[in-house]
């Protein structure tokens, strides 16, 4: 286990925490991002979360922070605090490799549309974070850099793709860290870290700029510490990018304005069939756990039952259409496992791809049905613990089936389009951690978030007693 601060080192504050700091002169954005920087340098030998540190980059972004601050310059929460990237999001001037050898050596010319409003947000970039080969993957287990390892025991995964955001986070290397989820990307990790992570409706966060997997599907979201400090970041990168075919005009309201509103009391669909299914190594009892709590706060819980759609005809297809030249030209750049995943979708005809991509539609504007009677709804996020490496590396030919094990519960509302939410909710017997998912309608992330917020803090009154 390596996320332990010493005492005074504000490693593991919240962003919201850390804001406070800086206004009142607590703290310095230059002092955290060293802290952050001599962190990192300690830390990630044996993680493996960045692939790319910017060290002083960060530090001159720190320094322009700070003289803003003093000069009464705000530019809100995210204002010199420490943030980090997932590796497919590009960066003007900075290797962007998809954790691939293929992109190896890529530099962008342009900052991603989350990176320029990160920048416009004040926020210190400290550097690229490792993931799963070009996101292919729920495990973090395949890529062309090592991979990354669990800060709650380095003998286990983070899940993936997302796998050096979720680490980063949890070790305190960075405050906050940009994912993306495809079906799972950002949950997953998140979930078998012990941090937060939640993906938003489709469409509300701009894609330009982010290296796709499968862009019906593809969503860019923050991984924090705390619900409120996603909130923060979601407020900064949520809006409509006329420049981008995906995106969706949605209202962006005061995030954190919500959360500190009156929880309404809400109608809870606990979606057992399925999602509840074969849950392993202490998941059942937390999320019973999980569940009481929720009626703490005085939600109406009712059994909803769920259609859940297995084809993967779009993703596939989508996958292989942004990856076709490279896999053509040069395929030996890719890991194995990642070239037979890619080349799944070259045998899907433009008529299987057209007539699911309608299908993908229609479900999405039946969305609404689903929430028919309730507000939100509720899983556990992954059923089972962090495996760990001896279990995958003994067992090769099992790693893909043991991903879809672990994006079983996520990838549905990938499909949806809707916001999901993953908040720790308690720890197996071996101390691995465990997530609990809060699932909204289309364009309900506000609501997402503020009951998260509400089930973190009364979840947390539970533990102390």
């Amino acid at each position: 286990m390596t996320q332990a601060a010493p005492p005074g080192d504000p490693s593991l504050l919240s962003i919201a925490e850390l804001g406070a700091a800086f206004r009142a002169g607590r703290l310095s954005p230059v002092d955290v991002t060293q802290r952050c920087l001599e962190r990192i340098a300690r830390l990630d030998g044996d993680l493996h979360a960045f692939i790319t540190v910017t060290g002083d980059l960060a530090l001159d972004q720190a320094r322009a922070a700070a003289d803003e601050l003093s000069r009464g310059r705000d530019r809100g929460p995210l204002h010199g605090v420490p943030i980090a990237l997932k590796d497919l999001i590009d960066t003007a001037g900075i290797r962007t490799t998809g954790g691939s050898a293929l992109f190896e050596d890529r530099v962008p010319a342009e900052d991603a549309e989350v990176v320029q409003r990160l920048r416009g947000a004040g926020a210190v970039m400290l550097g690229k974070l490792n993931l799963h080969e070009v996101a292919y993957g729920a495990s973090g287990f395949v890529g062309h850099f090592p991979a990354t390892r669990n800060p709650r025991n380095l003998a286990h995964i983070c899940g993936g793709s997302s796998s050096g955001s979720a680490a980063a986070v949890a070790a305190g290397l960075c405050y906050a860290a940009l994912g993306t989820d495809t079906s799972g990307s950002i949950r997953v990790p998140a979930s078998l870290c012990g941090i937060v992570g939640f993906m938003p409706t489709y469409g509300l966060v701009p894609l330009r700029g982010v290296i796709p997997l499968s862009s019906s599907y593809d969503h860019v979201g923050p991984m924090t510490r705390t619900v409120r400090d996603a909130a923060l970041v979601l407020q900064v990168i949520a809006g409509h990018d006329p420049q981008d075919i995906t995106s969706v005009t949605l209202a962006v309201p005061d995030y954190a304005a919500v959360l500190a509103a009156e929880l309404p009391k809400l109608r809870i669909g606990v979606a057992r069939r399925h999602f509840f299914a074969d849950l392993g190594g202490d998941v059942a009892a937390s999320s019973a756990r999980a569940l009481g709590v929720l009626a703490s706060l005085g939600a109406k819980l009712r059994d909803v039952a769920l259609s859940v759609d297995d084809d993967r005809t779009v993703f596939r297809a989508e996958s292989y259409a942004f990856h076709h030249r490279w896999v053509q030209q040069s395929p030996e750049r890719y890991q194995a496992e990642t070239l037979r995943r890619i080349r799944t979708g070259e045998a899907v005809t433009a008529a299987e791809y057209i007539e699911k991509w309608q299908h993908l539609q229609h479900m999405r504007r039946g969305v609404a049905a689903m929430f028919a009677g309730v507000d939100l709804i509720v899983t556990p996020t992954v059923p089972v613990p962090a495996p760990s490496f001896a279990e995958l590396e003994a067992q090769p030919d099992a790693i893909r089936p043991r991903e879809l094990v672990l994006m079983r519960n996520t990838r549905p509302f990938d499909i949806w389009g809707t916001p999901a939410l993953t908040v720790p909710c308690g720890t197996s017997s071996a101390g691995l951690p465990i997530g609990f998912q809060i699932a909204g309608p289309i364009g309900a992330d506000a609501q997402v978030l503020q009951l998260g917020a509400a089930f973190e803090q009364r979840l947390a009154e539970v533990v102390a007693g």
